[in-house]
């Protein structure tokens, strides 16, 4: 087993760390932010993802991970050191790098001993050259440090279980010392291992990327055709999710992608080839589509109504998809904004994001509207004259058709993950506008009497 040391506790270091450990190797975790490791020992995760904080208790129970701020006394003696910071987006579309330039140093002044360093930050292409000869230029003991690249692959929501069980683990290295070490690092693992140099894993990286981000873009273009010529979009995924070529992940249509990921790594790759004098129009091309598809339910929505202004607005999930509590690039950053600027008066429901939401929209008056969290689907939905779906959780898709005309003053729907039927909602009596489908116009339904209405699927 290796004695490991991973620098930064956001979603990468810190589910890579809590992984190694979970294979058995002994790890210490850095992070600048004394509260965080504080809390960190307590058991309790920073980020709300499944698993983690189980196996985080496990392995701190014993002893096989630990979380510091002395970033010295972790680097100076491990086996390998993992890079998990940020690398934000900057205004041009480019990567931020400043945070793995200020690792490397730290890890330059403070190696005692032979180590590797292993980038799994998403990084341009070329960028771990640059690192080793950072390290090589402030390096203050006489030891061996090479850097391999070692991109991570992880979903948010499903971080853990995409790290323990993935579907292969990319390494870039120089060297056959640096291969044996990465090796041997994943060999408790047990999965499969693809060993490239170092720039064809940081390219491995965005292009799996923003393959799947074209993709999505593509359906949802299809899915705006399909409105237009009356062909239903789910019918079409369907169809094509049976040709093996194409297979059936990613083929939902709905409005846009989010995340930390996508977003990000498109305009980094977009930025890549125009500084090589590129263009990448197939980049480019979902990155204009996904732009114009976040807020295309407003605009919907908009035609549909004479104003928001005073209206009851019902907005089910905050976050960019559901099990995770982050709303980087989410559809409600976008489409909230643009319903206060009305003065709509938003009820908002999300299992675990309204904290974060809140943080951006304070609850009470936010501009010309008012915003308020609730706690359940119901109280958002009460006497509401319209709603919004941004995110899947299992708790809106848990609502039934019916409730939406029971509960609602007015069962006008919009939404932006395909969640219902629209024969179904059409029965219930619910207008309801959806992505790339026929909208169901209102019919009146008879209820039954004597019969108590559920509004949750059992």
């Amino acid at each position: 087993m290796y004695k490991i040391a991973v620098a930064g506790t956001g979603y990468v270091g810190l589910v890579a760390g809590v992984c190694f450990a979970e294979v058995g190797h002994q790890v210490t975790c850095v992070d600048i932010d004394e509260d965080k490791v504080n809390l960190m020992k307590s058991g309790v995760s920073p980020i709300y993802e499944a698993d983690l904080q189980e196996l985080m208790q496990k392995n701190y129970a014993a002893g096989r991970i630990d979380y510091t701020t002395d970033y010295q006394s972790a680097y100076k003696d491990a086996d390998a050191i993992f890079i998990g910071v940020g690398t934000p987006e900057q205004p041009d579309g480019s990567a931020n790098l400043s945070y793995i330039a200020t690792v490397a140093r730290q890890i330059a002044e403070s190696v005692e001993k032979d180590c590797l360093v292993v980038v799994k930050s998403t990084v341009p292409v070329g960028t771990n050259d640059k690192v080793e000869q950072f390290i090589q230029d402030f390096l203050v003991h006489d030891v061996k440090v090479e850097v391999a690249s070692n991109p991570e692959f992880l979903a948010q929501g499903s971080a853990v279980h995409d790290t323990l069980y993935a579907e292969r683990v990319i390494i870039g290295t120089e060297s056959e010392w640096a291969e044996d070490i990465l090796m041997g690092l994943y060999e408790p693992f047990h999965l499969p291992v693809v060993a490239v140099n170092r720039r064809s894993a940081e390219m491995i990286k965005y292009a799996s990327n923003d393959f799947l981000a074209l993709k999505i873009s593509y359906m949802n273009d299809i899915a705006n055709l399909c409105e237009l010529v009356g062909a239903d979009i789910q019918d079409v995924a369907k169809g094509m999710s049976y040709d093996e070529r194409i297979g059936s992940k990613f083929l939902n249509a709905g409005i846009g992608y989010g995340g930390s990921c996508f977003p990000k790594d498109t305009k980094a790759l977009e930025n890549l080839a125009k500084q090589n004098g590129y263009e990448l129009k197939t980049v480019k091309a979902a990155i204009d589509v996904n732009n114009g598809q976040k807020t295309k339910l407003y605009k919907k929505a908009s035609k549909r109504l004479i104003t928001f202004n005073g209206l009851k607005v019902a907005v089910l999930g905050l976050t960019f998809k559901p099990g995770t509590d982050d709303l980087r690039e989410a559809a409600s950053l976008e489409n909230v904004p643009l319903l206060l600027e009305q003065g709509a008066d938003i009820y908002a429901y999300d299992p675990v994001g309204a904290e974060n939401f809140a943080k951006v929209h304070p609850a009470g008056e936010n501009g010309k509207g008012h915003i308020t969290y609730v706690s359940n689907v119901e109280e958002a939905l009460e006497g509401a004259n319209v709603c919004f779906i941004f995110t899947e959780w299992g708790e809106v898709k848990a609502v039934l058709p019916e409730a939406y005309k029971t509960l609602m003053r007015t069962p006008l729907v919009y939404d932006g993950r395909n969640i219902y039927s629209v024969d179904e909602m059409k029965a219930a009596g619910v207008e309801y506008h959806s992505i790339g489908r026929a909208p169901a116009d209102r019919v009146s339904v008879k209820e039954s009497k004597n019969v108590e209405l559920q509004t949750v699927k059992s």
